[in-house]
């Protein structure tokens, strides 16, 4: 049973044949806005996110470039490591799975639980092999006798391998899957599954022979195999916590895990391998399979031969952080394909960002210290127009004719919480950005820049009501845009009570939060 005051949530861990693109960028922030979120929540947390270090591909592209596997890892390693940082992803723990002091103890505490339930034979495998997807696949998923995930042909292969009984698990996972006791979203991802389940699992390859370089786990107890690269990355999620350690205070709070995020490519080892070797083990399933979309670019595959892939530190370096997080967390549907130019972002964050959540802050600073000098109170006594329409880009029905509290605390606040708690991050920033609107059209309306001059307590009034919609801005856009929302509650200068503002001491704005491209 999860406990109510935690939660646990991993990226799938990244493949360290290379440096990191714009897909890694995405899954993290996805992974970090969730986080960020629920610590906001007040529920303790922990993010896991890592590198997968082995495997065939590994060794081959460590050999072209003519470096030891272990340096060779260590430096591309390091790289995720330090996108995570530039990009504010907040993981609270980073697994390696070439960590022997780590990562090993519980990938082979998992394999020796699944032995020991007798889920482990030694047999010959006669078929072919993808290195690309670290997998055996079959006749019928070849493309013109190619994979088509990696545009290559398969070697043939046959090998003295140990297998797991995956089959044995086959109807008790399309149970769970079908009750979504272990959920997968968005649905068309779980109806994917659920036709390879309906076909039948078959039995799989758990381990490798020894190369001329051993690069992997080998199979305890004196084995001439290693364990097979998904069995050994799959691990990460509980080796990470302390699983088969005496140091497993982590594996006893977080897990079982609240959700695995991963890209819809590696989704199939995760709701069919990683759930059967769990129900082996006699370990808990995680609750949630969250499948998103990979990112296009102009509506192409992204590819170095086109000249078409994304380095998201280009944006960082020329755009900023959070400009780039808006875009991934706004502009991209999680649970679907999304398509990243620079012609959109740069349209995007000039309408969005800059003329539209920084022009808001700016004006309202520029009134607040032209006004008032920077100190913004309520004053309860003086009447304050308050009609306020909600004119919702999420459905054409108008709600209005209630004060800007009012509308944060029963409409926009239950909306945003629900989307974010669906994992629904687009549509949770869509109701961040028409709160936005809505205060521009509250300044519209009321036109305070005017009223100053005939009635200015009025006005002050009509400031405070933006600033605590700004207030609630910062506070459910913080998930998303980190470094901007603390800019802004400094800049805001707000005195709480209670959990609400009730006065503000507002700073000049030196520059704009983002400057017009």
């Amino acid at each position: 049973m999860i406990k109510k005051d935690s939660f646990y949530l991993t990226t799938a861990i990244h493949y360290a044949n290379a440096g990191p693109h714009i897909g890694h960028a995405y899954e993290g922030v996805l992974a970090d806005i969730i986080a960020r979120y629920k610590r906001g929540r007040g529920i303790s947390t922990f993010f896991l996110s890592g590198t997968d270090e082995h495997g065939d591909k590994i060794l081959r592209a460590a050999e072209k470039a003519g470096k030891a596997p272990q340096i060779f890892v260590n430096e591309n390693s390091q790289k995720f490591i330090d996108l995570y940082k530039d990009i504010r992803v907040s993981n609270d723990d980073f697994i390696r799975t070439s960590d022997k002091d780590k990562h090993w103890p519980g990938a082979e505490a998992l394999w020796n639980k699944i032995k020991e339930q007798g889920d482990i034979y030694e047999d010959t495998y006669k078929g072919l092999y993808c290195v690309g997807c670290e997998s055996f696949i079959t006749e019928k998923e070849l493309v013109d006798g190619k994979c088509p995930h990696h545009d290559a042909p398969p070697e043939k292969i046959e090998e003295e391998n140990y297998f797991f009984r995956l089959s044995l698990y086959t109807n008790k996972i399309k149970q769970l899957i079908e009750s979504d006791e272990m959920k997968i979203i968005p649905v068309s991802r779980k109806n994917e599954i659920l036709a390879i389940l309906d076909e039948g699992l078959d039995d799989i390859s758990f381990s490798r022979p020894e190369r001329d370089v051993l690069w992997g786990i080998p199979v305890p107890n004196g084995s001439n195999q290693t364990i097979y690269v998904w069995c050994d990355a799959l691990a990460n999620y509980v080796s990470a916590l302390g699983y088969g350690t005496d140091k497993d205070d982590l594996f006893k709070k977080f897990w079982p895990a609240n959700v695995h995020i991963v890209g819809k490519d590696i989704l199939r080892f995760h709701a069919l391998i990683w759930p059967a070797m769990l129900l082996s083990a006699g370990l808990p399933l995680p609750k949630i399979l969250w499948a998103h979309g990979f990112l296009t670019s102009g509506g192409k595959k992204m590819s170095k031969s086109i000249g078409n892939v994304i380095d998201p530190m280009e944006y960082i370096d020329t755009y900023g952080v959070d400009a780039l997080r808006y875009y991934l967390a706004r502009e991209i549907s999680p649970f679907e394909d999304g398509d990243f130019t620079e012609e959109k972002f740069i349209e995007v964050y000039n309408a969005n960002l800059a003329n539209g959540l920084g022009n808001l802050v700016s004006r309202t600073l520029k009134m607040s210290e032209q006004y008032f000098g920077g100190r913004i109170k309520r004053c309860l006594s003086v009447d304050t127009p308050i009609q306020v329409k909600r004119e919702t880009m999420l459905s054409s029905e108008v709600l209005g004719g209630y004060s800007i509290p009012y509308t944060i605390a029963q409409e926009i606040l239950p909306e945003y919480k629900a989307k974010m708690d669906a994992y629904d991050i687009q549509k949770a920033s869509d109701v961040v950005w028409e709160l936005i609107g809505l205060l521009d059209k509250y300044i519209t309306d009321y036109e305070p820049f005017k009223l100053v001059k005939t009635d200015k307590d009025k006005t002050e009034n009509i400031l405070w009501n933006i600033l605590y919609g700004l207030y609630f801005v910062c506070e459910m856009v913080e998930p998303i845009l980190p470094d901007t929302a603390e800019k802004i509650r400094k800049l805001m200068g707000a005195f709480i009570d209670d959990g609400e503002p009730f006065s503000f001491q507002t700073e000049k704005l030196e520059e704009p939060l983002f400057k017009r491209i």
